[in-house]
């Protein structure tokens, strides 16, 4: 079913409805007929310029105050405030110094610079424009900033969602957060957000070209936005010619003429090849068209990196996801309403991709809260519960608003409270996920590298330790390759020939946490001396 905008109605005193919407000036709150002269002292013509102010500042509180519109304010609000996390993403920090460099030198890297293992070996730098904002937003506001900005970005991708929801607004409240419960987990300041939000954008729009049409056309400045903020792009790519096959289907089975949707088809057919065309618009050119599928097709990106793995349902991390796809199951077996054919083709895509990695349950999300809203709908019309939504609140009009005020104002001051408090901890964030503490005793007493460190410190070492020091591997799995993450997980895990790593690559130094089996095995060698250890790494040096 095809969202519909929401027009927000508030009733006069004489029960009359009435939109709250405004072309003009404030008039007079009594009726009048045309050809009476307005002489109310509540006139907006009437008063001083101060008094006027007055009455569209209270007429606008008054406005927001309805109850409507503050559940989907506080919606807005709370779904940022959910957003707003500590940084804990491993690859933010590779990100923040790769936006640094690109700034610095004016260009995009090519080459691997971080590494000893890939040094000056090719790289496809798809995220350089998201690296150059994240390094900018940090000079400007420093961590806080980093944490705001992607808190609202998240919040943005979410709230289209449920402005994208068809049914009650107190419904599609209700599944859009529970689509945040159940994406929050891969949530965070990294550039995948704005593959989210952007996916979030391109879904808005396809829809709602169904009514006017060259909002279609948006979709290719957005892409050749996309493809260099983020290699997510085939997403966008997807949900085009999802809807033109899904809507060629509806086609196809209606009985109208042809003639009536071709239109339609065809633009929908021009607008996925001009966005493919734009693919090639960015500073590594025709090569971003492969990138993706490579990347989907790393067998040790699937067997060593976390989020790339299944969700897995016994953690309760995933409950909500579980929950949702039931509940969709029960959904459309109990009500007779239908979904449309591209919402069950895109339903089709987005839970396998879900279920294969838990990195995409946020795009899974996008497509699954607006079905579940149009069947919980459904299923509320079918029941005859619809008229407890209905129920008017109890309460004079004054006593509402009032309410309402506190409501608005608890909400500001804990979502206040609460980034100011996540951006205060990020200190403590960085020293629990990262070996901040080994870090400064790098820094201080230089052991001799080559170094070996875990997987998901690299990025931090490259921020704190480049160019000092260049890392064994980090998050740019694609720059390392197969091979080389799955020699260091059997060195790491001390499988087969698992000393031919340190051998190849002549390890002096390795960083890892205390708990690694490598570690374990190198203390009771003769050959390697532990001069640093804590609660999150243990520092190993090779004697001569």
């Amino acid at each position: 079913m095809r969202a519909r905008p929401r027009i927000i109605v508030r009733k006069s005193s004489a029960g009359v409805p009435s939109t709250s919407l405004r072309t003009g000036p404030p008039v007079c709150r009594e009726s009048i007929l045309p050809s009476q002269k307005l002489v109310s002292s509540h006139c907006a013509v009437k008063t001083p310029q101060g008094r006027y102010n007055r009455f569209a500042l209270i007429d606008r509180m008054t406005s927001l105050l309805q109850t409507r519109r503050l559940c989907v304010f506080i919606l807005a609000l709370g779904l940022f405030t959910m957003a707003a996390r500590g940084m804990s993403d491993p690859d933010v920090w590779w990100h923040l110094r790769t936006g640094q460099l690109i700034l610095q030198n004016h260009s995009v890297f090519h080459t691997d610079p971080y590494s000893f293992t890939r040094f000056a070996h090719s790289w496809i730098n798809h995220e350089w424009l998201s690296e150059v904002l994240l390094f900018v937003i940090y000079r400007l506001a420093g961590f806080c900033g980093l944490i705001v900005a992607f808190a609202a970005v998240i919040a943005a991708a979410l709230f289209l969602v449920f402005l994208r929801s068809p049914g009650r607004p107190y419904l599609a409240a209700v599944m859009t957060l529970w689509g945040a419960l159940a994406s929050a987990a891969t949530w965070g300041v990294r550039p995948q957000m704005f593959s989210l939000l952007l996916g979030s954008i391109f879904l808005l729009l396809l829809e709602a070209s169904e009514q006017s049409p060259n909002l279609v056309w948006w979709t290719a400045p957005l892409m050749l936005l996309w493809v260099n903020l983020h290699a997510g792009y085939p997403i966008g790519l997807a949900f085009i010619a999802l809807f033109l096959a899904g809507e060629g289907l509806e086609a196809a089975i209606r009985p109208e003429s042809w003639q009536k949707y071709l239109p339609r088809l065809k633009q929908l057919a021009a607008a996925f090849a001009l966005c493919l065309a734009l693919v090639g618009v960015n500073p590594n050119g025709i090569r971003l068209y492969w990138y993706p599928f490579q990347t989907l097709g790393s067998e040790a990106m699937h067997r060593f990196i976390h989020e790339w793995f299944s969700p897995d349902f016994h953690d309760p991390t995933y409950l909500a996801l579980l929950l949702m796809l039931l509940a969709l199951i029960a959904g459309l077996a109990a009500t007779p309403r239908c979904p449309r054919l591209r919402s069950l083709l895109l339903l089709l895509v987005t839970i396998p991709a879900a279920l294969r990695s838990a990195r995409h349950i946020p795009i899974m999300v996008l497509v699954i809260v607006p079905v579940l809203s149009e069947l919980a709908e459904a299923g509320l019309q079918q029941w005859g519960a619809t008229r407890i939504l209905n129920a008017p609140l109890a309460g004079t009009a004054r006593r509402t608003l009032a309410v309402n005020f506190v409501v608005l104002i608890t909400f500001v001051v804990f979502a206040v409270v609460r980034v100011r408090v996540v951006v205060n901890r990020q200190g403590e964030t960085e020293a629990t996920h990262f070996p901040a503490a080994a870090v400064a005793f790098l820094r201080q007493e230089h052991p001799p590298a080559p170094l070996m460190n875990h997987y998901n410190w690299g990025g931090y070492f490259i921020w704190k330790l480049y160019p000092q020091y260049r890392v064994f591997m980090d998050g740019r799995a694609d720059v390392y390759g197969d091979a080389l993450m799955t020699d260091f997980g059997s060195c790491y895990y001390l499988k087969n020939d698992w000393r031919k790593s340190l051998e190849a690559w002549r390890i002096r130094t390795v960083v890892l946490p205390p708990d690694a089996p490598l570690i374990t095995a190198l203390r009771s060698s003769p050959k390697w001396k532990q001069i640093y250890a804590d609660t999150e790494a243990v520092i190993l040096t090779r004697s001569q």
